[in-house]
């Protein structure tokens, strides 16, 4: 049996706020909720493809998100990193890389950040 990454689980200080930018920015969709004690959990996934990102509110714990070292950045593949980039620029949200299209690969790359200040790094892949 082949390995693949299922889900990655972030904490996040609002769930309604992270999960606004996660589908209406991002383009995921929420798979599934779960409540449980001390905490409310929300899966997203893109219509194909890929892992999913799992969305945690812990209702006891304390606020900002602390990012400590761990986490560098999310990765997302989108069709067009541009609109993706000013789609979330205009909601509100941070940009700390304009889309821009690399030389050494064909992609055209752009950084954002989330509402809890996770950096999400926007990925298009060119075929040429």
């Amino acid at each position: 049996m082949a390995t693949t990454v299922g889900q990655y689980c972030i904490n996040v200080s609002s769930i309604e706020a992270s999960e606004k930018f996660y589908t209406d920015i991002i383009g995921l969709k929420v798979q599934s909720r779960t409540e449980i004690p001390g905490v409310h959990e929300i899966v997203l996934a893109a219509d194909q493809g890929g892992g999913r990102l799992q969305l945690a509110e812990h209702y006891e714990a304390p606020k900002p998100i602390d990012h400590g070292w761990a986490l560098w950045k999310i990765y997302f593949n989108v069709d067009d990193c541009v609109a993706v980039h000013d789609a979330a620029v205009a909601a509100g949200f941070r940009s700390t890389m304009e889309p821009k299209r690399l030389d050494r690969w064909p992609v055209t790359v752009a950084f954002i950040v989330d509402p809890d200040g996770y950096t999400i790094e926007l990925l298009q892949h060119h075929r040429d």
